[in-house]
């Protein structure tokens, strides 16, 4: 382990807005605070955002500077890189923002059902050889389902023009609410105040001329989810 990454590790264990539950804690178990994460941790009663997979929490950290009326969580397994968001909130501080550090399998061990009001997916791994790994695939959206609110949205913002259209296709397959889908947000003027928010990783794509691709949905009360034909 690099001595950067071990001294981040250490620094990690000292922000209060960072959650690290060991597995026994969570695989099969309950979080503690699942189901009074704006009572308990927040002391509000706004709504909750995910930002799942956020690695360094970039676009949590620039919602809830925009959005001080809402509550924002972060997600990623990488503790290296949740110690930039979690230092910046700290640092600033944020007092609306929270990450936990976890796989996006346990999720239902942290929140209730219709605890969240949203979900953030922005640029995960497309897994091209793993439809199941998909963080927008069938098998998390029954995750999420558990505990979106009814009528929540499920945003994905993606380099991965194959992820953007799998994604699509799914939600048509299943009959979801599909709100949104553009190809090419800067390219169409679709990128507003929100979507207009760029990541490190972002910043490279766009440099290399990739369009950046978004669409928002819901889930349409829906629990179960057949995969569509293309992977």
């Amino acid at each position: 382990m690099g001595k950067n990454k071990y001294k981040r590790f250490i620094e990690n264990e000292t922000f209060t807005l960072l959650f690290q539950p060991p597995f026994e804690a969570v695989f099969k178990n309950d979080f503690h605070l699942k189901g009074h994460w704006r009572e308990a941790f927040f002391k509000n009663t706004h709504p909750l955002v995910l930002e799942l997979g956020c690695g360094r929490g970039e676009y949590a950290i620039a919602l809830a500077r925009r959005y001080p009326d809402k509550n924002f969580i972060g997600i990623d397994r990488k503790g290296a890189r949740l110690w930039r968001g979690a230092k910046t909130a700290t640092e600033e501080p944020l007092p609306n923002v929270a990450f936990i550090r976890t796989r996006i399998d346990f999720i239902t061990s942290f929140f209730a059902p219709g605890e969240v009001d949203e979900i953030w997916i922005t640029f995960p791994d497309p897994q091209p050889a793993r439809p199941r790994k998909r963080l927008s695939g069938g098998r998390f959206l029954a995750r999420y389902a558990q505990f979106l609110k009814t009528g929540g949205d499920i945003h994905l913002k993606t380099d991965n023009r194959a992820l953007h259209e799998y994604t699509k296709a799914l939600a048509l397959h299943n009959g979801l609410p599909l709100y949104e889908a553009h190809s090419d947000i800067y390219g169409v003027a679709r990128a507003d105040d929100i979507l207009s928010i760029r990541t490190h990783y972002e910043e490279l794509f766009l440099r290399q001329g990739i369009p950046i691709t978004y669409c928002r949905f819901g889930l349409g009360g829906k629990t179960m989810f057949e995969e569509p034909s293309i992977a």
